[in-house]
């Protein structure tokens, strides 16, 4: 068992991008379905799917010459330390080419959601 579920979560899916798998399995909970689903909306990775085992299928995307789409992830937000920001304090990722994940009072948000809804929130990590 990890003590930090988000982490090991974009742990994995960066090492399968590093080692070119089609897919990563990792344990099934609420908040990594919707952490996954908004990847997938966002480019960042494929189908997402649940298996009947209790686990979360998750699909890797690649550019061109097999360039993993996730270049690198960081928890920004972790369990020793929160960090929570303001609608006006967020920040664009790797000047743009990267993407926050935000924790709001309305679900899990991209930091361009959250401006564009004018709330803040817990920033839990930056993919590129």
């Amino acid at each position: 068992m990890t003590t930090d579920p988000i982490s090991d979560f974009l742990i994995r899916l960066k090492n399968g991008s590093a080692v070119k798998r089609e897919r990563v399995i990792v344990p099934f909970s609420a908040m990594k379905l919707h952490l996954a689903e908004l990847l997938s909306r966002e480019g960042y990775v494929g189908r997402v799917s649940r298996l009947p085992s209790g686990s979360l299928e998750v699909e890797l995307r690649y550019g061109a010459g097999k360039r993993p789409a996730i270049a690198g992830a960081k928890r920004v937000s972790k369990p020793s330390r929160r960090l929570y920001v303001g609608a006006r304090d967020i920040r664009p990722v790797k000047r743009g080419h990267g993407l926050a994940v935000l924790s709001t009072p309305h679900g899990i948000l991209t930091g361009a959601e959250a401006r564009k809804k004018n709330t803040g929130g817990e920033v839990l990590f930056e993919i590129w």
